[in-house]
């Protein structure tokens, strides 16, 4: 595993360059590749066609997904001279924790479809360079292993983490007890899959990680859910019998803690599955049911999934903390508005409200376009997962250093020395659509 010095590749807009070139003089090159459109090709070439279908898919006719980069491109920095950026900040304040960059690892459920490093190694990069992991709902690790590599890299390291809200109170109450002996700094709702969206990759292949043990430590590692498995419901579509099938049963005994040969006699892998299935999610859920949730956490609450000014009002009505508007990457709804183009309403419905950007975000340029439009820091998901399918825990580390210098020189050459200059009007934006 890498250590420390191994995780923090030199960052900076001219400190990365230069280590990419010095390293270059040596017949070195880059664990990862440095442009996204490279990275994502390379990792598909990599993952097997399940994982990468899971990771990289969208909703239906995966409009949202294009969607989600047309609105990016739609919007053109026009570059300032002679602003004096030989000093520059790109750290951010939010929830009373400053951060060094303006971006955090967005939560990707299942990530040991990408390595077996999974969550743990994109947190231990986080750490290393001091952003916030939001850790997901449907880890493959839980929020302790998690908590425990990071600290023990970097004591006390940001992390956020996400919530599925699942049926079961007592189940919605341990895991956000669990998030805040973790010491999570937020906890973040994610309100935009009361069901699981269309998503014809999956669906092509047969293929839902969960279903087959994967992503569910969270719930595996927590005492009410397993307190739960004796009450599991049965299974009501069940498949015919197969060698293929008989693997996966294997495979959800293999998840499940402690030993595979009990969880597989004793019928605990299975059950694990099936009680997952019948306590994810909550569609009935509504705006007054918050008041149960801020009722039971003293954790800063941001709501994920918001995309119309009208519910970021009821958010502020509800004494929320934040929004991250994002439409699921994609995943959710085919058809649906931009992300970026939500956050422009959204910021002047509720201008006091904390707001991060999700989904699209995938250069320094990016960054520097959300905050210009209102965001306060946004999260950036699959190209981190990309990075970790090809290096692990350092792929995930260059990834991070390679968006930072990418961001800190974008702001620099667009006239602006810190983030709090971008959001202030410091750097200039154009549209590119017809009006």
């Amino acid at each position: 595993m890498a250590g420390y010095d191994q995780l923090t590749p030199a960052t900076g807009t001219n400190h990365r360059q230069q280590a990419i070139y010095s390293a270059g003089l040596a017949g070195r090159r880059p664990a990862i590749p440095v442009a996204h459109t490279a990275l994502a090709a390379e990792a598909k070439r990599r993952l097997s066609a399940p994982a990468h279908g899971y990771i990289a898919g969208g909703a239906s006719g995966e409009t949202t997904l294009a969607a989600n980069r047309a609105a990016f491109d739609a919007w053109h920095i026009v570059p300032r001279m002679l602003t004096d950026i030989a000093h520059r900040d790109t750290g951010v304040s939010l929830f009373g924790h400053r951060y060094p960059q303006p971006f955090m690892l967005a939560p990707i459920g299942a990530l040991e479809l990408a390595h077996h490093e999974a969550d743990v190694g994109a947190a231990r990069a986080a750490a290393a360079a001091g952003i916030p992991a939001i850790l997901s709902s449907q880890a493959s690790r839980p929020m302790e292993a998690c908590t425990a590599a990071m600290d023990a890299l970097a004591p006390g390291s940001p992390r956020w983490f996400q919530l599925y809200w699942p049926k079961s109170d007592a189940l919605a109450e341990s895991l956000i007890a669990r998030a805040e002996a973790c010491g999570c700094d937020a906890l973040v709702v994610t309100l935009d899959t009361p069901l699981l969206g269309w998503r014809p990759r999956d669906l092509e292949l047969g293929h839902l990680p969960f279903l087959r043990g994967q992503g569910l430590a969270q719930y595996t590692h927590d005492p009410v859910f397993r307190s739960m498995l004796a009450d599991t419901p049965a299974d009501s579509n069940r498949p015919p019998i197969t060698p293929r099938l008989l693997a996966n049963v294997l495979a959800c005994a293999r998840h499940y803690p402690g030993s595979t040969w009990r969880a597989l006699t004793r019928g605990h892998g299975l059950a694990a599955v099936r009680q997952f299935v019948a306590t994810y999610s909550r569609p009935d859920l509504t705006w007054a049911d918050l008041a149960w949730l801020r009722e039971r956490t003293r954790l800063p609450i941001v709501l994920k999934g918001v995309l119309s000014s009208t519910d970021a009002q009821h958010a502020v009505a509800a004494g929320i903390d934040g929004l991250i508007v994002s439409n699921h990457g994609g995943r959710q709804v085919d058809g649906a508005i931009a992300s970026l183009d939500a956050l422009i309403d959204i910021r002047a419905a509720a201008p006091g409200l904390t707001l991060i950007l999700d989904s699209g975000v995938r250069t320094g340029a990016d960054i520097v376009k959300a905050l210009a439009l209102g965001a306060d820091a946004v999260a950036i998901g699959r190209p981190y997962a990309y990075a970790l399918a090809l290096a692990g825990t350092t792929g995930v580390a260059e990834w991070i250093a390679n968006t930072a210098a990418d961001f800190e020189l974008t702001m620099a050459l667009a006239g602006a020395r810190s983030v709090e200059e971008i959001r202030a009007g410091g750097v200039e934006l154009r549209s590119g659509r017809r009006r």
